[in-house]
């Protein structure tokens, strides 16, 4: 059943002209459109990107918040069925491999030559660059270093670990949560570039979800001017270092200046990973980012067995997981990753329930992981901007605001940061960026947003945070009764279950005492029994706990690739169910997002204009205009209010805008505000269909 069937519509547009009036609409509301707001639609055109075909609606999904309020198992399928569109590109990927070729040859080229790979990203794809490094890269050497192969490799392959550096805009800090204002830049990503200096002969992979974020075209910009063009065949070197990989077809990003100056350069080397819309409306965390993992990673997997093969028996690459030799089979065995989640759909329903009803109750959860650390920590930072919901506390936030947190086994905070991270916390150097953003940044809103985000994205911004097993941590924010903890094993760590010295032993039987709830997904190579010991484990301690299973065939991934991206998809597609359970989505639209940034600006703006005028006649419409100067009054009235990232500026805009046009006459925000809470915006926007429905019937 849609949400707005097709009848639902033609009454409703037929019931609104009763009551609305043929005024404009900020005449009624009584808003001149602010500066901000003139100047973003007459000037920032470039971030309007409601063009997009990762902005639009999926046709899977566009009734998920009414179909999984209903059935949590159709819901979740249904986000579920969406990551079918990876495999059809995937599958058409694997037909001509030569540009993940070319790249996977880059790779192992600069290794060789003794020069540096650099993966760069902005948000979603950003926390991707830093799994390259963390989850993918470093893990794979620190486990080769302890075995005995390792020493046919060590005098080849010198510092090898510190040889691919992934990053983000704004650096580490911006895994917890995004700075505003740096992405709009092209000239952080160029500053960031040079702060690790890279340089010429290096190899750069930018990824962007959409193909359109500034920072990350500023970083491959950046790299090109790197190069003499008047050198013979300059290009050609250019092009096999410099890769550009994005999420959108090109004829929909060549109106943008910022994505036509890459994708006219023969310079740069593209790969489209485009697979359609995603499966919340514009949120790129989805499917955009997960089959940009995918490929990414198995450049780099296929890099680093072109760099071992030399040295290493095929029985000693069969041991490390290396079991087939060309990139089309790499590729491929993304297929029966995706379909092992979609198999796991009705476990995963269970999880959507347990922890929707957890934050029903005004409960917290945690997460709990190891190897599995950065996917669990990434799905929990990002329903923050996708979701509006408070981000990560920090260790002095009074009151804890944050509905969920995640810890790790380590004893202190500076352990789990390394644990996380694999090496030493990196934020910016206030030195190399202040100056450049005074000087070289000519819009004023964007320089006061970068200037003050600079504040905030320092060395010292890693004692705010403490995701470590302590002691001190379980004392001060330990579970409570009804609290849901969450712990995800990789098949290497599930013997740990049933050893009374391991964290996890010890992590259940805190959760245990305190009588919270809780679940573990675990992901074996083959489906465990009833009996197995992981499983008797877990039952022993908490008799009640859900158990969601993930079997992989794990054999054949050497840098835990595919266990990474198959955690993804589920946490994915959970924990958007979720929040989808919790009133945050409406339809398949993202109506809570926070406009932080200006292409979110853009969608926020987008969502009102689309949600307001699926309710009225063609002829009583508002204009893009509008919606965005009543978008920008919400902004303020959040921060005079005191209560910017609690209001969901979209659903206060469409309901003010929808109420002052049936009256005639402004409701005040406080108002729409109430309403909101009241019924949220997909119970007021039903209401409207049945009440106007109603209306016309007893006419």
């Amino acid at each position: 059943m849609k949400f707005y069937t097709d009848k639902l519509c033609y009454v409703l547009a037929l019931a609104f002209p009763l009551i609305a009036q043929a005024h404009p609409v900020l005449d009624i509301l009584e808003i001149e459109p602010s500066q901000q707001s003139q100047d973003f639609v007459a000037n920032k055109k470039q971030f309007q990107l409601h063009t997009l075909i990762t902005e639009q609606r999926h046709a899977e999904t566009w009734d998920l918040s009414y179909e999984i309020q209903n059935n949590t198992l159709m819901g979740i399928q249904s986000l579920l069925n969406v990551d079918e569109d990876i495999s059809k590109k995937i599958t058409d990927l694997a037909q001509n491999t030569s540009l993940l070729d070319q790249a996977a040859e880059a790779v192992q080229r600069a290794i060789l030559q003794n020069q540096k790979v650099y993966i760069y990203g902005c948000g979603a794809t950003g926390r991707l660059a830093k799994q390259m490094e963390s989850s993918f890269w470093r893990p794979f050497w620190k486990k080769i270093q302890a075995l005995p192969q390792w020493e046919k490799l060590k005098e080849h392959f010198p510092n090898i670990e510190n040889r691919l550096i992934g990053e983000m805009t704004g650096g580490d800090r911006a895994l917890i949560s995004s700075l505003e204002g740096f992405e709009d830049l092209q000239l952080i990503g160029e500053l960031q570039l040079a702060d690790h200096k890279i340089e010429k002969g290096d190899v750069i992979i930018a990824v962007t979800e959409g193909g359109e974020t500034s920072s990350v075209i500023g970083t491959v910009l950046a790299g090109l001017r790197q190069y003499n063009q008047n050198v013979y065949d300059w290009k050609t070197d250019a092009k096999n270092h410099l890769y550009f990989v994005y999420n959108n077809p090109d004829e929909v990003l060549l109106p943008f200046e910022r994505s036509r100056s890459v994708l006219e350069n023969d310079a740069i080397t593209k790969i489209s990973l485009f697979t359609g819309p995603q499966s919340i409306t514009g949120s790129t965390r989805m499917q955009a980012t997960t089959s940009e993992t995918f490929v990414v990673g198995v450049i780099l997997e296929h890099a680093v067995y072109q760099l071992i093969q030399p040295y290493l028996s095929k029985e000693e690459l069969n041991g490390l997981g290396f079991h087939v030799d060309n990139m089309r089979e790499r590729l491929l065995s993304f297929l029966p990753t995706r379909e092992a989640v979609y198999n796991a759909q009705t476990s995963i329903s269970q999880l959507t329930d347990l922890e929707s009803t957890t934050y029903q109750n005004k409960n917290t959860s945690t997460y709990f992981a190891q190897n599995a650390l950065i996917t669990v920590f990434i799905d929990s930072t990002e329903r923050s901007p996708t979701f509006r919901l408070f981000p990560l506390d920090t260790l002095n936030a009074s009151p804890r605001k944050s509905w969920i947190q995640v810890w790790t086994p380590a004893q202190d905070q500076s352990k789990a940061w390394e644990n996380f991270l694999g090496r030493p916390f990196c934020g910016l150097d206030r030195e190399l960026y202040e100056m450049p953003f005074s000087q070289r940044i000519e819009d004023p809103y964007l320089k006061i947003a970068a200037l003050r985000s600079l504040n905030n994205a320092g060395n010292d911004q890693q004692t705010f945070y403490d995701f470590s097993y302590s002691p001190t941590n379980v004392e001060k924010f330990g579970p409570k009764e009804k609290d849901l903890g969450v712990m995800v094993l990789f098949e290497s760590e599930l013997d740990q279950l049933h050893d009374v010295d391991s964290p996890f032993h010890s992590w259940l039987k805190t959760f245990a005492d305190k009588q919270a709830r809780v679940a573990a997904i675990l992901m074996p190579s083959v489906q465990l029994s009833d009996q197995a010991p992981a499983r008797e484990a877990i039952r022993s301690l908490c008799p009640d706990a859900l158990v969601v299973q993930l079997p992989l065939e794990n054999r054949q991934d050497p840098m835990a690739i595919r266990q990474h991206v198959a955690l993804k998809m589920l946490l994915n597609a959970h924990s958007t169910g979720v929040m989808a359970k919790l009133g945050r989505v409406v339809g398949n639209t993202m109506t809570n997002v926070n406009p932080g940034n200006l292409k979110l600006i853009g969608r926020a703006t987008f969502l009102i204009l689309s949600h307001v005028n699926d309710n009225l006649l063609e002829s009583e419409r508002i204009t893009y205009e509008e919606a965005n100067a009543v978008l920008f009054d919400a902004i303020e009235y959040s921060k005079q209010a005191q209560k910017v990232g609690q209001n969901a500026e979209v659903g206060l805009s469409i309901i003010r805008i929808l109420e002052s046009l049936k009256n005639n006459k402004p409701i005040s925000w406080s108002t729409a505000e109430a309403i909101l809470e009241n019924k949220g915006l997909e119970g007021y926007l039903r209401s409207q269909v049945v009440k106007q429905t109603n209306t016309l019937i007893s006419k």
